[in-house]
């Protein structure tokens, strides 16, 4: 059984991110770096690819495969590997000692509610669904009571999970959503998690939607970009 770590609490005006994994992960050993690509741009952090894992890096601090960030804002991240800085943009990939730029895609831009999140209505197969964003939830998830409404045969079809949360750990069953769009930007084949009852009130839009596409902030402002 795989233990996730699902953040149930909405994204605030900081936008700060939650390191999320596999519990697996955690205990990754550092290797020899193939190859890093940049999702997302905040204040002192950066969302990105490191040889196929999703990691946040914070100002100051050494990933397990060794990427050390030494500064980031919304339009840049200055990334140290084996000693050697480099500077990299939205989207922008290092395999080796090669540099790529990702061609741009579909664009959304969100304004913060009231309480400082972000919140977008979009739909699951095809259905309107209500989102939070929410970088700390690994996986798309959503209440029992959405999934029933969605048609999504959770108990049948699921694979059975654990996640981690402030209040502990709960059973979660985890399901493949064929289609999630928001705005003009749709991903197929999207893992998701169902937690039995009412919790999460809102569907979290998290990071196997979210992972997929560039995200940064402009002021208030949170753009999110999917790729060509």
């Amino acid at each position: 059984m795989q233990i996730y770590r699902i953040h149930h609490q909405t994204v605030g005006a900081a936008l700060r991110p939650v390191v999320f994994a596999v519990l697996g992960l955690l205990c990754a050993r550092p290797a020899a770096l193939e190859q890093i690509t940049v999702h997302g741009l905040f204040q002192d952090r950066a969302i990105v690819t490191i040889d196929g894992r999703q990691r946040v890096l914070k100002k100051g601090k050494k990933s397990p495969e060794g990427a050390l960030l030494i500064e980031a804002n919304s339009k840049r991240a200055v990334i140290e590997i084996n000693g050697e800085r480099r500077e990299y943009g939205m989207g922008s990939s290092r395999i080796g000692g090669n540099f790529k730029q990702a061609a741009g895609g579909k664009k959304i831009t969100l304004l913060p509610d009231a309480n400082g999140g972000y919140s977008v209505t979009g739909s699951i197969n095809g259905s309107a669904v209500p989102f939070i964003v929410d970088t700390g939830a690994t996986l798309v998830s959503m209440n029992s009571n959405v999934a029933r409404r969605l048609g999504i045969d959770f108990k049948l079809k699921g694979r059975e999970g654990v996640s981690l949360t402030a209040a502990g750990t709960s059973k979660i069953y985890i399901v493949n959503l064929s289609k999630v769009r928001v705005g003009e930007i749709e991903l197929q084949n999207v893992q998701g998690a169902v937690h039995e009852g009412d919790f999460p009130l809102i569907t979290l839009l998290g990071m196997s939607f979210l992972g997929e596409l560039n995200m940064k902030r402009e002021g208030r402002l949170l753009e999110l970009e999917k790729k060509y």
